[in-house]
């Protein structure tokens, strides 16, 4: 399937997900579901394939549905008028991505764009209308989501506070931390983060200029506490930056 401007940005697509291989029950937000109770929605669900810059919706769609990413990564980034892109955040395996509309379906168009990061990225996408329909027979279920979604708020709020109060060494050792935490690799020396991002992109990630963000790798890679290997740092002590992120 190719690439259209209706979000479905898929170079291939599937119907049929088999049984017991449900990927809502590795999300946070179906955590307290039952395999029973998710297996109703697999007839739902369809598996989407994509190619690196490969993109799953785009900022301005108006469908409904919500997507799981099974496998891969992907980047949320947004558009200014001028044509600037500024990146939003990084998803790895198991995360939620795009699920506002399905939840505030009035609410307008989407905001952001889901772009692949990697060939073989596979998400895994659900409409509002077959989610709301199994939510009238598991209404306990809509409490947990709630939950989840709150903590999900709550922790945009602390961004925002980062930005505010946070120099930026302390938000970049923050940074990097995450990303290890989500995507690093354990090696002898210490932990590889791949986290093929460009120096803008990770400074738009960390909220401040490239210039800024690479003066403070600089230090850390001088401290010892890092290396920079292309689009991967390794971390050496985990245990210095978690004391620089919370000067």
């Amino acid at each position: 399937m190719s690439v259209s401007r209706s979000g479905q940005a898929a170079n291939h697509a599937s119907d049929g997900i088999a049984s017991g291989d449900n990927m809502l029950l590795h999300t946070a937000l179906f955590k307290q579901v039952s395999p029973e109770e998710a297996e109703q929605l697999i007839p739902h669900l369809k598996r989407w394939t994509l190619n690196k810059g490969g993109y799953i919706f785009r900022e301005g769609d108006v469908d409904h549905r919500m997507y799981v990413l099974e496998n891969g990564r992907v980047k949320l980034t947004r558009q200014s008028d001028d044509h600037r892109v500024q990146l939003l955040s990084i998803h790895g395996h198991g995360e939620i991505l795009g699920e506002i509309p399905v939840f505030d379906p009035h609410g307008g168009p989407r905001t952001a764009n889901a772009v692949a990061m990697t060939n073989g990225t596979t998400v895994v996408s659900l409409e509002h209308d077959d989610l709301f329909a199994w939510l009238d027979e598991h209404p306990r279920v809509a409490v947990d989501m709630l939950q989840v979604l709150a903590g999900r708020m709550r922790a945009n709020n602390e961004r925002i506070s980062d930005l505010v109060f946070m120099d930026v060494p302390a938000r970049l050792a923050k940074t990097l931390l995450d990303l290890a935490q989500r995507f690093g690799e354990p090696m002898e020396a210490g932990l590889m983060v791949p986290h093929d991002l460009t120096q803008e992109e990770l400074a738009q990630l960390v909220g401040a200029s490239r210039e800024t963000v690479n003066k403070a790798l600089m230090d850390f890679d001088n401290r010892g506490w890092i290396a920079r290997k292309g689009r991967s740092i390794i971390i050496f002590q985990p245990g210095m930056l978690i004391r620089r992120s919370k000067r």
